[in-house]
């Protein structure tokens, strides 16, 4: 299959901690760095809108061969179901979506270009934007199972270590 032709992707990983305390673990932009693979770091533009849909927020990427900051707006916010944010505000989406299920949260990370970011590919690479979207495409598909992987390592200790609550 042509990697230009897909443009969304998800995965999913059970984890053994409370949807609220995923959503609150994900939805904290600043512990970026701690999980992602590519995202370094993440800091809120305005404070008062931090956590809110609506809120922006800008963050550092970086690669062996290049760094870069693109800026962010949260769509979702709601808590214990689900974060979601859109780089650029218009080219990207990414999210995060918690279900509860009988053996702790299933957590479930998305990813999408979407036809703005397309277009804006096309415009800035020109004859190369197949293989700048097929790149981004790839670094989506080998991030998202890190990620995901990261998330439920931190979040199953910080689980593990609070009292039960029953």
């Amino acid at each position: 299959m042509n990697p230009t032709s897909i443009r969304k992707h998800q995965e999913s990983v059970t984890v053994q901690a409370s949807a609220e305390m995923l959503y609150d673990l994900v939805s904290d932009i600043t512990r970026t760095g701690e999980w992602s693979p590519v995202c370094t770091s993440c800091w809120w533009d305005d404070e008062a809108n931090a956590g809110q849909v609506g809120g922006w927020f800008t963050g550092r990427n970086e690669l062996p061969h290049r760094t870069w900051e693109t800026r962010s707006q949260v769509v979702a916010a709601e808590r214990g179901r689900e974060f979601a944010w859109v780089v650029g505000g218009r080219f990207v989406r990414w999210g995060f979506i918690m279900t509860p299920s009988d053996h702790g949260t299933i957590l479930t990370e998305s990813w999408e270009f979407l036809p703005e970011g397309i277009a804006m590919f096309e415009e800035k690479f020109g004859d190369d934007a197949s293989n700048q979207i097929a790149d981004r495409t790839q670094q989506a598909f080998d991030g998202i199972p890190k990620t995901l992987a990261a998330i439920k390592r931190i979040a199953e200790s910080v689980a593990a270590a609070e009292p039960s609550r029953h």
